[in-house]
């Protein structure tokens, strides 16, 4: 009895475990099927987190976008430009076939080709306002020679616009629309900008008006140089910009415009160039109120400086514009400039070489006093300088027709030198009081030809020791040179040549 009791409870506990595992087994499986199935739905968010209600506020999702409300505030200053321009065009009144045909074309071709029409050009652009009583800034080329300037605002109104004033030189241009109290864009310092800052272009990109573009400031200071375009300064974005982009607002995370878009490299992509608005702002007003900037001028023919000239002169930097020739009565030759020296800075702006020169120098308007600190062998100096108007300056003479020089010479450097006789003076038109030696040839493949000497250049100076007969070049071009620098006289220009 008690062996079955005692059977009787073991079978009961083994029936209770029995249960009580196939319930847990039971709601294991029923908890995990729950679980598979909620992270399954995508109509419910995931266990643990939380749904807002459905009365309450969806989220923004713009939040902690700048771009969104730049591109609102701005948009409205952003205008595209059409311009139309007559242009004439010849024409035939006759059909292709009968043009081509020898007969026809042998009797009346001639003729019938003279006719001609006028027919309208039509172009794109941008342009932004920078007042609110119409004035909109630019590029020169999208309304040079234009007829007809139509603006298109944000709104959709389409209003006439008349030419201001155009700058060719930093390819800038002021248009203006009847209107006021129109929204303006703020003018930022584009010399403030940062290489990887975000910046904004917004445009009329290949007629798609009103297009928003984002990138970064990709370098600063770029030089460009193609057919129309000789440029140094230039902010590079890789914001896309495209044709009709010209002349829109490159624009900051502030809002503010540091660049007016200028250029594309066309067989490139997210290369795009921009003018500094710096450079706008000194000539904005000037355009404005007399439709032209008169641009400053030296009155040098400057070179680059190089390690040979330097080494051979003396001069304690390889960077500057050397001053190949100075021109008579112009403002570099009032405050004393002299052939020779070389610039290192303008108006307190660095001169790497003549290129920068140049275009520092032209940035400044004509009448302005600026500093001019440059080496003179040596010696650092500096001295003050009235730009006067680019218009002043006066083109080179023509290259001359020279015949073959005479019979009695000398060989340097490759180059065959000879004097220069009064006769040669003559036909090549060289100064009465020019002193020098005249290269007759040079060989090819030859140090002389490897520093740029030409024929017919007159040699005035040979590793800074004057010359005047071939016996001078004779006494200073002896022997093993490890630098030569020389300066020449050439088609009534005076330069600087070396090598080492």
């Amino acid at each position: 009895m008690r062996f079955l009791d005692s059977i009787s409870k073991k079978g009961a506990y083994r029936l209770v475990a029995l249960l009580t595992g196939l319930a847990m087994l039971t709601l294991g499986g029923m908890g995990g099927g729950y679980l598979y199935s909620r992270l399954n739905d995508e109509s419910k968010p995931p266990v643990g987190v939380s749904v807002a209600s459905a009365d309450a506020p969806s989220g923004d999702v713009y939040t902690g976008n700048p771009i969104v409300p730049l591109v609102k505030k701005a948009s409205p200053s952003v205008v595209n430009i059409d311009t139309e321009r007559m242009v004439r065009q010849s024409f035939s009144p006759f059909p292709d076939e009968l043009m081509n045909d020898p007969f026809f074309n042998q009797f009346f071709g001639e003729h019938f080709r003279q006719f001609t029409r006028v027919v309208p050009m039509r172009g794109k652009g941008s342009g932004f306002l920078v007042s609110t009583d119409g004035y909109i800034l630019t590029n020169n080329h999208v309304v040079e020679g234009a007829d007809k300037i139509t603006v298109t605002m944000l709104d959709g109104r389409q209003l006439q616009a008349k030419l201001i004033g155009r700058d060719p030189t930093f390819d800038l241009a002021v248009i203006k629309v009847e209107g006021k109290n129109l929204s303006a864009l703020k003018m930022g310092d584009s010399d403030k900008a940062e290489v990887g800052e975000w910046v904004v272009a917004i445009g009329n990109p290949l007629g798609l008006e009103h297009s928003v573009t984002v990138g970064v400031i990709s370098a600063k200071n770029r030089t460009i140089q193609a057919e129309n375009v000789n440029f140094q300064g230039f902010i590079q974005t890789d914001a896309a910009i495209n044709p009709g982009n010209s002349g829109g607002p490159l624009i900051n995370l502030k809002g503010e415009v540091i660049g007016i878009n200028t250029a594309i490299v066309p067989y490139a992509q997210g290369i795009g160039f921009a003018v500094p608005i710096n450079m706008a702002k000194q000539v904005l007003d000037d355009l404005i109120r007399h439709g032209e900037v008169k641009r400053g001028w030296l009155g040098v023919f400057a070179q680059p400086n190089n390690p040979a000239f330097a080494k051979a002169y003396g001069v304690p930097t390889s960077e500057g514009a050397i001053v190949a020739s100075v021109r008579d009565g112009s403002p570099a030759q009032a405050a004393g400039l002299q052939r020779g020296d070389v610039i290192v800075s303008v108006g307190g702006k660095k001169i790497s070489d003549d290129r920068s020169l140049t275009f520092v120098v032209r940035s400044f308007t004509a009448g302005t006093k600026v500093k001019v600190e440059f080496y003179r062998r040596n010696r650092k100096m500096e001295t003050e300088v009235v730009l006067g108007d680019t218009s002043l300056a006066r083109a080179a003479n023509p290259r001359p027709s020279v015949p073959a020089a005479g019979l009695r010479s000398i060989k340097v450097l490759g180059a065959k030198v000879e004097p220069l006789s009064d006769q040669l003076r003559s036909q090549i038109r060289a100064p009465k009081d020019l002193d020098g030696v005249v290269v007759s040839s040079v060989d090819r493949g030859s140090v002389a030809q490897s520093m740029g000497l030409r024929r017919f250049d007159v040699i005035m100076e040979f590793n800074g020791r004057k010359v005047t007969r071939l016996e001078d070049l004779a006494a200073v071009a002896r022997g093993k040179l490890s630098t030569v620098a020389v300066f020449v006289w050439r088609e009534g220009n005076t330069v600087y040549l070396s090598a080492g």
